[in-house]
């Protein structure tokens, strides 16, 4: 009867618009996935398949992990850390590169990306390391002990190199310090350091066809056979769906090829070709519901460590959502970044369902609302 008695308690606090509006995005990338395994000759639903269970996988996850206190997790927050930077440097010795960036584990067909891992792990402990200073401007010891929390996993993530990860690593780090605010003067330092370490990055840090990528990102038509091919394809894959699109599968340039990488970097231009301008238009519904939620949650959050979690999860989504969309559309450089939720990408969506059970977990075990 206890045991009953708990989970009635737990459901009937579950944020269940969050976990639908989650669910919604998954169930559309399942159906553009299976749109492109089901154009091509012959079918082919390894992705699908990898994909559905991936998205079995997050919910079990999801729905666990809620059921733990998170305040728990916040316990935890220092093994964490360690266990997503040992992660991380395993990957170094033993991960294999693909695509020609990031190192994977791999496992016969299987692969995990461990940098989705450390996402996750960094913000737990970001979070814990300055609860104490949310709604609250940051003295300079916390922001240079954050700082030198987080360099390590971006030394780790460039030498794989994964660029486009390290950077939603920085921007992860950055909504965490703004949400709780700033010393004086530090945005002065911060604008001189980041031009500084910006030069030394494109001089010293950069392989070239990372650099290939930036310069086709400010001129797409400069080089449409080589580096900028990708997007040119993306750009008249959303273009051709004007507003209805043309169905699941239907998709010229993912069915014929034209669009590498369809089911993972380009998702964003597969469903504006085959659900058009409409479709597009709900997918970002859903997102902006689903982040504008994750926001609410984190400021009515009566614990500091839930509110400076939960931002620093909307800021990985927000980014992963801004960075594929823009690359897509040729407004952002191409880094390999996958649409949350809808990619064909099992590390990051069970990662991202595992984030959505943390926000669960503050709703189910605060005493306030969140209505």
């Amino acid at each position: 009867m206890i045991a009953m008695h708990r989970w009635i308690r737990i459901f009937s606090r579950f944020d269940w618009a969050l976990l639908l509006a989650s669910l919604s995005i998954s169930a559309i990338g399942l159906l553009a996935i299976f749109g492109i395994g089901i154009s091509r000759e012959p079918h082919d639903f390894f992705q699908f398949n990898k994909q559905l269970l991936a998205v079995g996988i997050g919910i079990v996850l999801t729905l666990v992990i809620a059921c733990i206190d998170y305040r728990q997790i916040r316990s935890l927050a220092l093994p964490i850390y360690l266990s997503g930077l040992v992660v991380l440097g395993m990957s170094l010795i033993f991960g294999k590169t693909l695509n020609g960036g990031g190192r994977w584990f791999m496992i016969g067909s299987l692969s995990f990306q461990p940098i989705e891992f450390g996402k996750v792990t960094l913000v737990i402990f970001l979070a814990s390391y300055v609860a104490r200073h949310a709604h609250k401007r940051l003295t300079w010891t916390a922001l240079i002990g954050s700082i030198a929390a987080i360099a390590p996993y971006i030394g780790i993530t460039l030498a794989q190199p994964d660029f486009g990860s390290a950077m939603v690593l920085v921007a992860c780090w950055g909504a965490i310090v703004l949400f709780c605010g700033l010393p004086r003067h530090a945005w002065w330092i911060f604008l001189v350091t980041g031009l500084t370490i910006a030069a030394a990055l494109w001089t010293f840090g950069l392989k070239p066809y990372q650099k290939d990528r930036l310069t086709t990102f400010f001129d797409p038509t400069t080089d449409t056979r080589g580096a900028g091919y990708n997007v040119a394809q993306a750009r008249i894959a959303i273009g051709s769906g004007q507003w209805f699109g043309k169905g699941i599968g239907e998709g010229s340039q993912a069915r014929l090829r034209f669009l590498p990488e369809a089911s993972t970097d380009f998702m964003f231009a597969v469903l504006g070709e085959e659900l058009g301008f409409v479709g597009l238009a709900v997918v970002l519904s859903l997102f902006g519901f689903l982040l504008v939620r994750l926001v609410v949650i984190a400021r009515r959050a009566e614990d500091p460590f839930a509110s400076v979690c939960l931002i620093g999860i909307a800021a990985i989504m927000a980014f992963h959502l801004l960075v594929n969309a823009g690359m897509n559309l040729g407004v952002m450089p191409v880094t390999g970044i996958p649409l949350p939720f809808a990619s064909a990408a099992a590390s990051s969506l069970i990662m991202t369902f595992i984030c959505i059970g943390i926000a669960e977990s503050a709703v189910v075990h605060s005493r306030g609302t969140f209505a």
